[in-house]
This record gives structure tokens, C-alpha cells and sequence, in this order.
């Protein structure tokens, strides 16, 4: 290779250069807690693959997808495929999943009695009042055995479709953000585990049940439709499924939160 051959060469590279190190900053929406808390540990994973990732916290479950619809933010980090499907249904959002992150298991916390069986009759239960969460919350309560749904309910059933509720529960419905400040109020309280871990509770050792861990409420990571096939999201998606994420979730969180891969 001539001289002229190798100079050509060498300042193509260099030209090359600040392309491959211009770095992309991602706005990534989460709810406080693990959610927030896993991302800051995707952060210096992602780095090393040119992404800047600013986490912004949403303290509730509605606004993370309007925002990501809007272009305020570049994806988000919050939610599972059934409250995905029901946001898209009723707000015509064009996001989709690109990976499934963590499950958090739900839980029933109770403050007045110190087992499921122990549960009274007429005592009074929240549940979250979004139709994803208080449907899961519901279907957490048919599986141990507290009441019975219509059949074929699926995903999203209202304490309109409880069938049998043998021990007479009354059950409220409030924001799921404000579950853990009922229960004083309440003999038990579905709470889901980002906002027992808010409010100080352990997501294993304090619920007097809680949801089986397999199931469709793993958690994702979602962007808008027009984004997917960008390479800052699978840049993402390899930066949060990392051997190091998974460690610091199992050592932050000592099974309340749950990997799936």
C-alpha cells in the first residue's frame, strides 16, 4: 500500500471518527422506585454504547405513555403488555414493546391482620382503580381462593364481575400511587410492589399473599412505532438485559423484583 493509500486512509478514519463517538441522549420515563433505580444502573452500561440516558420520574401510571406519544421523552419504563394494550385501545398511542424488563409481583398488605385466612367477613380491600391493575388485583384474589370471576374475563375484570364473594369483601377503588396510604383505613390493600417499596414495605416478606411470578405482567420497555428499528434502541434493550443489570436487580432486591432473562 502506497503512502498516498495510507494517508487517504487514515484520514478517513479520522473523519469517521466523531460519528461513532457522537453520543445520543435518551429521555427514558419511569415511575420512582425499582423502575428508576434499575435505569440508573443501565445508565454507565448504555454509555459505553454512546447513549446518555436521562431518566424523568412520573408519579403515576397514565402520563409516561402520553409523554412518550407527545416526543417528550424517547421511550419509557413503567409498564406490562396488558396496561400497554388497554393505553393504546383507549388513547390510540402509537408505541410498541421492544423488550420485556422485570416483573414485580402484586401483593395484598394488611396492617390489621396477619394472614390471608384471617381476613373477615365484610372486611374492605383496595384495589388500584386503573382497569390493568385493579383487574390483576381481582384475579391475584380469585387464585387464592377470596371470590370468583365471570368466566373468560380476561385481563381487565371490575368488581362488576365477581361471581361469588363467599366472605361478603367490600372492595374500594383508589390511584394505585395511593394504595399504601389507605391502609390505616382499610383491613387489606392490593398494593403493586414499586409503590410498597415507596412506602417502605417489603414486596416478600410483608404481603399476606402474593401474585404467582409467571404470567403476562412482565414489565417492557416501550417506544414510539416510528422508533423501533433505531439503533439507540437496541443499543438499549442490550444495555438493560446486561449481566450487570441482572445482578444489581437480584442484590438491590432480593427476589421483590423479578428478571426475565
Amino acid at each position: 500500500m502506497s503512502l498516498k493509500t495510507l494517508g487517504l486512509a487514515a484520514l478517513l478514519s479520522l473523519a469517521a471518527l466523531p460519528a461513532l463517538a457522537q453520543t445520543q441522549t435518551v429521555r427514558i420515563g419511569a415511575t420512582p422506585g425499582p423502575h428508576a433505580q434499575i435505569l440508573e444502573a443501565v445508565k454507565p452500561i448504555a454509555a459505553q454504547k454512546g447513549l446518555d440516558i436521562k431518566i424523568i420520574e412520573f408519579s403515576d401510571y397514565v402520563v409516561p405513555n402520553a409523554a412518550l406519544a407527545a416526543g417528550d421523552i424517547e421511550a419509557n419504563s413503567f409498564q406490562n403488555q396488558p396496561y400497554l394494550d388497554n393505553q393504546k385501545a383507549d388513547r390510540g398511542f402509537k408505541i410498541e414493546s421492544v423488550a420485556l424488563t422485570v416483573n414485580f409481583p402484586i401483593g395484598l398488605y394488611s396492617k390489621k391482620h396477619k394472614s390471608f385466612d384471617a381476613l373477615p367477613n365484610g372486611a374492605t380491600v383496595s384495589i388500584p382503580n386503573d382497569p390493568t391493575n385493579g383487574g390483576r388485583a381481582l384475579l391475584l384474589l380469585q387464585d387464592k381462593g377470596l371470590i370468583k370471576l365471570k368466566d373468560n374475563v380476561g385481563f381487565k375484570p371490575t368488581p362488576l364481575d365477581i361471581t361469588d364473594n363467599p366472605k361478603k369483601i367490600k372492595f374500594v377503588e383508589i390511584e394505585a400511587a395511593q394504595s399504601p396510604r389507605v391502609l390505616d383505613d382499610v383491613d387489606a390493600a392490593v398494593i403493586n410492589t414499586n409503590y410498597a417499596t415507596q412506602a417502605g414495605l417489603d414486596p416478600v416478606k410483608d404481603p399476606i399473599t402474593r401474585e404467582n411470578p409467571k404470567g403476562p405482567y412482565v414489565n417492557l420497555i416501550a417506544v414510539r412505532s416510528e422508533d423501533k428499528e433505531k439503533p439507540w434502541v437496541k443499543a438499549l434493550v442490550e444495555s438493560y438485559r446486561s449481566p450487570e443489570v441482572k445482578k444489581f436487580v437480584e442484590e438491590k432486591f432480593k427476589g421483590a423484583v423479578l428478571t426475565s432473562w
